[in-house]
């Protein structure tokens, strides 16, 4: 009888522990664990970080890191199957819809800074990109001055329409800044001379541009709105135990090599849907980052 006693007793401990174990999971492990799914976000002309391809399914650099993400995530909770949801985003959208909870990671070509870590949280950095403005070479633009009193564009809800809004500002540039819905009608404004230039990433500009019809028309600016700006895979914030897991997911793919594998597959080689290839090799300051993986916003950091 004894003997029984200490087998139920054993249980029931066994039983405990494993009750607790699951009673710890929180926030967005527990809600994977709980639905069985996953929701990534997605933009569809982000080239190449996340984009629509041909069948209209979200493609592109950002998306293959979410990807190994989500066997991370997977593997952490034990799971067979883990069902993984696409939602579309915009810039204006992307940090109401995580701090909502309708997305879990948001797979693009956000800016991580001080100013969007009051409200979400970022993981190890996956690009470095510089804010300058795409132009017609017929408008014989040569700095940032010679904006003055002219239409420029650039796409609401981000870092570089608020960069063009100070410049304007600071510089008594005189400007008419129109926010557009997303990059594609941003430079459509510039392709249509509705605006003399387009404000953007430097890396999103190099991909509107050899997606273009006629590419050569077009002049990327050597002068910046801003320093070196990181790119990060955004999740919610003050979710400790989510962001260990992804954390440890990109900072194991970058470390390995496999990231500058995928680096290479997007930036270096034709991509689908046109066979485009942006001829940007990965950068000095971008090795040392995958060699050191960081969530750092600070600019000054990655040298």
């Amino acid at each position: 009888m004894k003997h029984f006693r200490s087998i139920g007793l054993a249980l029931a401990a066994t039983f405990a522990v494993s009750q607790a174990g699951a009673q710890e999971l929180t926030g967005t492990l527990k809600n994977i664990k709980d639905t069985g799914a996953i929701t990534l976000g997605f933009r569809d002309s982000s080239i190449p970080f996340s984009y629509l391809d041909d069948n209209q399914k979200p493609i592109g650099f950002a998306m293959d890191i979410c990807y190994k993400i989500v066997d991370a995530v997977k593997k952490e909770l034990k799971l067979d199957k883990l069902e993984v949801k696409l939602n579309p985003v915009t810039s204006a959208t992307r940090i109401p819809l995580m701090a909502n909870g309708t997305i879990d990671l948001e797979c693009g070509s956000t800016t991580n800074n001080v100013e969007r870590q009051k409200q979400v949280a970022f993981t190890n950095t996956h690009f470095l990109t510089a804010s300058r403005y795409v132009f017609k070479k017929s408008s014989g633009l040569k700095s940032i001055d010679d904006l003055k009193g002219k239409t420029v564009v650039s796409t609401a809800g981000t870092t570089n329409i608020k960069q063009l809004t100070e410049a304007n500002v600071e510089k008594k540039l005189g400007a008419n800044i129109i926010p557009a819905k997303d990059h594609a009608e941003s430079f459509l404004m510039v392709e249509t001379d509705r605006a003399v230039a387009f404000v953007m990433d430097d890396i999103l500009l190099a991909s509107l541009v050899a997606g273009s019809k006629s590419p050569d028309d077009y002049v990327i600016s050597k002068d910046a709105f801003s320093k070196p700006e990181p790119y990060g895979i955004m999740l919610r914030k003050d979710d400790a135990p989510f962001k260990k897991v992804v954390d440890a997911a990109t900072a194991a793919l970058y470390t390995s090599g496999e990231g500058q594998k995928i680096y290479d597959k997007w930036f270096t080689q034709k991509i689908p849907p046109k066979g485009l290839n942006l001829n940007s090799p990965i950068s000095a300051e971008l090795k040392n980052e995958f060699a050191k993986p960081t969530d750092s916003p600070n600019p000054d950091d990655y040298k």
